[in-house]
């Protein structure tokens, strides 16, 4: 899937960011750590004068590990990948998916970082980054993270489209541990570039993602559900997750209350009332099922049209037209 769509959008369109922007954040970061450093190690020299030089030297290299491998890693998880010098230059570290990165991530980079860019002086870390399509070192290779640039005109960013109302919910109890990082870069890729597609090219290439997805969580995708619908859907869930994790929320509320993130969880589980139509607000025709659980897309006086048809069902507010 991955010559479904090129390009490097990740969750926001935000760009890869290049050596030059990293370079500079990463000189601000290693000022900052070894100045901690030097302060550290005056500090123990000071506090070890009763010590041998054995229990010194465990000392001085405890104060190296801590401060200038310890710290970034740290730093990493706990600002979700923007250390001092990545937040000045306006840079963060996500997944290759675009989620926010974990503990894991953070370790891997940290400690690959102490041969790729303390041992070698960066050289190893420069020529990864040139070498590499989206300015990746070995570090992210391995930790499976990419750098990204935050700060970038507000008309080149794009966003994944909100999925329609009445599937806000319905996957909550999907599981989503067996879908790839590289799948969910596909899905974001697709849905945040699906308008600038061929109809035919979209359709087929939304199905085949949404085959795949269903595939790897081992849940069938729902045939009444447009392909491009279900995607969103799912991406909307897994961005819900992440941030309930990023900042410890609940896993949120019953009774259709929105949670934490502005997501209502339990949105699936209440039908949907029908909207009236304009013939029935006349006496005309009938008002629709009420048994339904999503909004009707016509009225009983408009023409009758093929459900397949795209246009015989108004756009919606959020780039999805609900299934006839």
């Amino acid at each position: 899937m991955k010559d479904l769509v090129t390009g490097d959008a990740v969750v926001l369109g935000l760009r890869p960011a290049k050596l030059p922007s990293r370079a500079l954040a990463l000189v601000i970061d290693l000022v900052v750590a070894w100045t901690a450093y030097l302060l550290v190690s005056v500090a123990v020299v000071l506090s070890s004068g009763a010590l041998d030089e054995a229990a010194v030297t465990a000392l001085g290299i405890a104060s190296f590990l801590l401060v200038l491998v310890g710290g970034p890693i740290a730093v990493e998880t706990l600002s979700h990948g923007r250390s001092l010098g990545k937040l000045a230059c306006g840079l963060r570290v996500v997944r290759d998916d675009g989620g926010p990165i974990r503990f894991r991530h953070a370790l891997v980079r940290g400690a690959v970082g102490v041969v790729e860019i303390l041992m070698s002086f960066g050289v190893v870390g420069c020529i990864a980054s040139l070498v590499s399509a989206r300015g990746r070192r070995v570090g992210d290779v391995f930790a499976g993270t990419l750098v990204v640039r935050e700060r970038v005109p507000a008309g080149r960013s794009a966003t994944v489209p909100p999925p329609p109302p009445w599937l806000v919910g319905r996957f909550a109890e999907l599981d989503l541990s067996g879908v790839p990082d590289g799948l969910w870069l596909d899905i974001r890729q697709y849905l945040t570039r699906m308008d600038q597609l061929d109809a035919g090219v979209g359709l087929g290439m939304a199905e085949r993602l949404a085959d795949e997805l269903a595939e790897r969580t081992g849940t069938p995708a729902p045939q009444e559900v447009p392909a491009a619908a279900y995607l969103a859907a799912v991406v909307h869930e897994r961005q819900a997750r992440d941030a309930r994790r990023a900042f410890g929320g609940p896993g949120g509320s019953s009774g259709g209350v929105v949670g934490d993130g502005g997501f209502p969880h339990d949105a699936s589980r209440a039908p949907v009332p029908a909207v009236p139509t304009p013939a029935a607000a006349t006496g005309d025709g009938p008002t629709g099922s009420s048994a339904s659980s999503r909004p009707s897309a016509t009225s009983s006086s408009a023409p009758q049209s093929s459900p397949s048809s795209p246009s015989s069902s108004p756009p919606s507010p959020t780039g999805f037209a609900p299934p006839a």
